[in-house]
């Protein structure tokens, strides 16, 4: 089939639920893909922060796990799972447990879940957070009825109704009301707003370390130390959204230590490269919310396949075998030094492989402008291009990316 006749075939029969671009892929392997008509591109759009190993690199782990075991289901016990699950606490450097879904829609509704099951005082015996000097609530305090999640402007968090009501940006909203109450929004990087928006039902504090969706947007170092700070005062669980900047994209395994590492959260979220395309999400949370969500309160058929966790722990070692997470943050360095150096850019910004460039104008036709040239990236907010090329990229394709930048300014 040709690129005309597929776009044919999605017209006619799939929802119209993607602004797509006139591209029909067919074929990928490491950092490149080909289209229908042979045409190749060089893939820094990553399926969007997904192929961390970039294409065609999971091949053989699927076929020997596939032989062995796909699903049992969660009722019974399964071997991978139980080592991933191990992997991802020691990654994670502090204590916890972890809970497997499918997507980072899922996974934040989990962290959800969490809040409000503890904020309601069940499960841990209604813990307060326990990493700070004298601060925090006892547990009678903390068994309040308390709901309500503070969340930032330009955030986005899912396409499920939790997930909309979570995300700060209108225009994911529109058609869906009444929204599922209990979410606050306030400006990020704002540490005043934050502690005036925390009122007596606050349960929680979600953010991503770095907005992707609106524009590439880090979080300072001040302002993930001080939520800490406010968190461990006022008795609140400190969330991380990593869905798109964990797993080693930041040339950290989690984002947050990019910024701030001392600034360690309760609960946080992963997707996207966890199981670098194969579709897999989790949350983590340390002692004492590692047990909240006991049986009965949370659930998912699909979630930690002994299919899925085979091919995540495969990742996870490539990942620390091959130096890739400090390979990210070389080159995603070297890939922002050589963007500003060129005209006609307004600004870089990121951490590691994590990198928008804002531009004076739309994003959206220069994203089709470096298509044309053979470049892929993603449009994030209005004028941002995001740019999310596999931890393994090398310097000669960053600069094949970057002379490809040059041509289509």
């Amino acid at each position: 089939m040709n690129s005309a006749e597929i776009i044919s075939l999605f017209d006619q029969y799939v929802m119209p639920t993607y602004g797509r671009l006139p591209l029909a892929f067919v074929r990928g392997h490491g950092s490149r893909v080909w289209d229908a008509e042979g045409k190749e591109y060089l893939d820094f759009g990553g399926g969007i922060a997904v192929n961390v190993l970039g294409h065609a690199a999971l091949t053989k782990v699927l076929a020997e796990a596939s032989a062995q075991l796909v699903h049992v289901s969660n009722l019974y016990y399964n071997i991978p799972q139980g080592r991933l699950a191990e992997k991802l606490v020691k990654l994670v450097g502090v204590p916890g447990k972890v809970f497997f879904c499918n997507s980072g829609g899922e996974a934040n509704e989990a962290l959800y879940k969490l809040a409000r099951k503890w904020g309601n005082g069940q499960g841990a015996a209604g813990a307060a957070p326990s990493n700070s000097a004298g601060g925090g609530l006892g547990s009678s305090q903390a068994a309040s009825g308390r709901y309500e999640i503070i969340t930032f402007l330009g955030s986005f968090h899912g396409r499920t109704m939790a997930g909309i009501s979570a995300t700060g940006q209108e225009k994911v909203k529109h058609g869906f009301e009444p929204l599922l109450e209990g979410f606050r929004h306030v400006p990020f990087n704002d540490l005043d707003a934050v502690a005036k928006a925390i009122g007596p039902k606050t349960a929680a504090i979600l953010l991503e370390p770095i907005q992707g969706e609106s524009g590439i947007k880090p979080a300072t170092p001040e302002f993930l130390r001080g939520l800490r700070k406010l968190c461990d005062e006022r008795g609140l669980l400190l969330m991380y959204d990593e869905v798109q900047c964990g797993i080693g994209r930041t040339g950290e395994f989690c984002g947050f230590r990019a910024i701030a590492p001392d600034a360690v959260p309760d609960a946080m979220s992963w997707a996207k490269g966890l199981a670098g395309g194969f579709p897999m999400g989790a949350i983590w949370a340390r002692q004492p919310y590692q047990d909240v969500l006991g049986p009965g309160t949370h659930a998912t058929t699909f979630g930690g396949t002994p299919l899925a966790s085979s091919v995540a722990l495969a990742v996870l070692e490539t990942i620390e075998r091959d130096g890739l997470m400090a390979n990210a943050k070389t080159m995603g360095d070297y890939f922002m030094s050589r963007l500003r150096q060129l005209p006609g850019i307004k600004e870089v910004r990121g951490v590691g492989c994590m990198i928008g460039m804002e531009l004076p104008v739309e994003a959206k036709p220069f994203i089709l402008k470096l298509a044309q040239n053979g470049l892929i990236g993603v449009i994030a907010g209005t004028h941002v291009v995001r740019f999310l090329p596999a931890l393994n990229v090398t310097r000669a394709e960053v600069d094949e990316a970057v002379e490809k930048v040059k041509a289509s300014l």
